[in-house]
């Protein structure tokens, strides 16, 4: 029962960072229709100025000095590249999030090179016992942070005017337009939040058992891209529901691999894919996704 609650916590805990980080992808997706392919290297991005920033200014204001970059890079990104090809089509818009993803992911890589850099958070290695099971406090500060995170957006998303902006811009971008939505700003402010987002996500990322960011830790963020297409990638409460299925399948086939020999320890790599493959043939646009309406 011990190894069975440990699963669950610690599927809890990464599934709550893989929903950050679909949600990055989800509210890019709703403002713009466009899929976020540069979503990992924000995520390397935000990771890499908290642990170089750490030693000097301390965890915290590293970690603010880390999300604010990472938003005003996401921004720039959107405004100064992607604002510009608009007119070519979502999909030439998303091939293109692909090559800026490449360029950032390279020079990240590059000045990382082969170190691992620790994040100096304050959680350290140390562990919490409840009865039987262990828990790392970096898990259990992963789960209250990306529920805080997660609930202050949802909260905005619905009741600030930027989110009724939003919203009316996922339904529909034309009459939303029509009616004195700006739309480049609520896609710039999209950008932004998934960068506030793909920071957050890297620091718990990094942390223990994790022994920190190295320049493959981008790589996480595709393990988040199943989440959003199994939870519906325009939907906020799929993203949700999707980060916690890829988290809890992961913890279970890391922590029975051993048990199950069909399994074997590359398993769990696959794993979220997998499952993406068979809601997808179940449902087509996602658990919570909008289904296209065709007229026969």
């Amino acid at each position: 029962m011990s190894g069975l609650a440990e699963v669950l916590v610690n599927g809890l805990s990464s599934g709550s960072v893989y929903a950050l980080i679909a949600l990055g992808f989800v509210v890019v997706y709703k403002a713009t229709e466009v899929i976020n392919f540069a979503h990992p290297s924000l995520l390397l991005t935000g990771g890499y100025l908290v642990a170089e920033l750490h030693d000097d200014l301390g965890f915290w204001p590293a970690v603010g000095a880390g999300v604010a970059a990472t938003a005003l890079l996401a921004v720039l990104v959107e405004t100064l590249v992607l604002r510009r090809v608009r007119a070519s089509g979502h999909a030439a818009v998303s091939i293109i999030t692909i090559g800026v993803d490449i360029v950032l992911t390279v020079e990240l890589a590059r000045r990382i090179g082969t170190r691992v850099l620790p994040l100096g958070d304050p959680w350290g290695d140390r562990v919490v016992r409840i009865g039987d099971v262990t828990v790392a406090q970096a898990r259990i500060a992963a789960i209250v942070v990306a529920a805080a995170a997660i609930a202050a957006f949802l909260l905005a998303f619905k009741h600030t005017a930027w989110g009724v902006a939003m919203r009316a811009t996922a339904e529909r971008r034309e009459t939303a337009a029509l009616m004195g939505v700006r739309l480049g700003r609520v896609s710039a402010g999209a950008w932004a939040v998934a960068g506030v987002f793909a920071a957050l996500a890297a620091i718990f990322l990094c942390a223990f058992p994790t022994p920190g960011l190295d320049r493959a830790t981008s790589f996480a963020a595709l393990k988040a891209l199943p989440a959003a297409v199994i939870g519906g990638v325009d939907s906020t409460t799929g993203a949700l529901v999707g980060g916690l299925l890829i988290g809890v399948t992961e913890a279970a086939v890391v922590g029975y691999q051993n048990d199950v020999a069909l399994l074997g320890h590359g398993f769990a790599d696959v794993a979220p894919y997998m499952l993406m493959a068979v809601v997808l043939l179940w449902r087509p646009a996602g658990l919570f996704g909008t289904r296209e309406a065709v007229r026969v």
